[in-house]
């Protein structure tokens, strides 16, 4: 059963009617899905639900999939939260930092959430075929759950993409094309193609339930966390799926009346070669300005103009947060740090939030004490790590004193 009432424009509020097929709004911003949130409460509680098998479709009630033939899942989990406590020793920290690390989704991507959404609400729609730009691990998801619903999959990429990301798209099925750009040219060609292909146009915040999918986010975490949210959030941030997700999870929490009106300070990290979010918060701005000779080996959060940036800077701002620049020596020299501290393989956009992390306990923007959350958004093994081994000929004597 599904509590969806209708679709709403992120700007302007017009309502739209639901069990239609939608990209943008008329005024050209996302839309989001609402949903009946009283008769919702009255139909599942927070003792069904935790009752309920791990995995994303748990929260089943919170999603707008109408039948269940079209729940496409490959095995989605609760992801864990994990603590980092000799590292914060190390850095002098009297707080608590809780690491929710979505690695461990198919496809080794936090992209499995909103992807598996969109896929099955494409399904659902009778949607035959579909496209994505990506930096990496958004078109190894589509890939992967297209494949599995049945779907034709497009993916766009710009021409540096890490070679993993594009060859796992392939692999599992999309038709995968390099383009001599940014991801907002691959998203050009996507939204270009929508009527010379007839394809259906999933980027980022451009159709309504990829950020259903990021939701989840937040419902699992209040869970995890007892029902009590943490002080502070920081989001490794490029098109904004997750703080405008999770933001929306807590808003519908707290009309069902299953947590309280207090929010955690939304923090945004972004690459310093790439901080359209940061810039534009500094400023004062409503909206960021596109970000020119965007550049950041942090591939998952270079996006040089977001569709929803005034959303995230609505959210940043609602919550009392702020956004910070991270330099790129300082987001590898933490992805190095937080493995060889705490065993802990981070992925470079998840180091960038750690980063934040530490920049904010220094300048005080994150009070001693504090208990806060960040998420690292995929495995660290889809990007390039520095290879420090040595070599034994078994063949000759063997000097042991290099074990020592």
């Amino acid at each position: 059963m599904s509590f969806v009432t209708h679709l709403e424009c992120s700007e302007t509020g017009k309502k739209y009617e639901a069990g239609k097929l939608y990209n943008l709004s008329e005024a050209g911003k996302p839309l989001l899905v609402r949903y009946d949130l009283k008769a919702l409460a009255k139909t599942l509680s927070k003792e069904e639900l935790a009752s309920r098998h791990y995995g994303l479709w748990r929260y089943r009630e919170f999603l707008p999939v109408e039948k269940d033939e079209n729940c496409i899942t490959l095995g989605e989990v609760i992801s864990p939260i994990i603590r980092v406590p000799r590292i914060l020793k190390k850095i002098g920290a009297s707080g608590e930092l809780i690491v929710k690390d979505e690695s461990r989704q198919p496809t080794s991507s936090f992209k499995a959430r909103g992807l598996g959404l969109a896929v099955s609400m494409a399904k659902e729609f009778g949607v035959k075929h579909v496209a994505i730009p990506t930096n990496g691990n958004a078109g190894g998801a589509l890939a992967a759950y297209a494949t599995r619903a049945g779907l034709k999959a497009t993916v766009l990429c710009p021409d540096d993409t890490p070679e993993v990301n594009v060859n796992e798209a392939a692999f599992v099925g999309a038709h995968v094309f390099r383009v001599n750009g940014y991801i907002n040219h691959c998203g050009e060609i996507v939204a270009e193609g929508r009527d010379k292909v007839g394809w259906f146009d999933v980027s980022t915040m451009k159709e309504p339930y990829r950020v259903e999918g990021k939701k989840t986010l937040g419902i699992e975490l209040a869970e995890q966390l007892g029902w009590e949210l943490p002080d502070a959030i920081i989001f490794p941030t490029g098109g904004g799926t997750m703080p405008i997700g999770v933001w929306k999870a807590f808003d519908e929490l707290e009309e069902m009346g299953w947590i309280g009106p207090k929010r955690p300070k939304m923090i945004v990290a972004q690459a310093a070669g790439c901080a359209p979010i940061v810039e534009a918060w500094e400023e004062g701005a409503e909206k960021a300005r596109k970000w020119e000779e965007a550049h950041t080996k942090a591939a998952g959060i270079r996006v040089p103009a977001a569709i929803a940036d005034f959303l995230i800077l609505r959210t940043i701002r609602e919550s009392g947060g702020f956004a910070l620049a991270i330099p790129e020596e300082e987001i590898f020299d933490t992805w190095r740090e937080v493995a060889r501290e705490e065993g802990l393989l981070l992925c470079p956009e998840g180091a960038a939030a750690f980063a934040a992390y530490k920049t904010a306990l220094r300048d005080g923007r994150i009070a001693p004490g504090s208990r806060v959350m960040m998420f690292s958004c995929a495995t660290g093994l889809k990007y390039p790590m520095e290879a420090k081994t040595s070599y034994i000929d078994r063949t000759k004597p063997i000097d042991y004193s290099v074990f020592g």
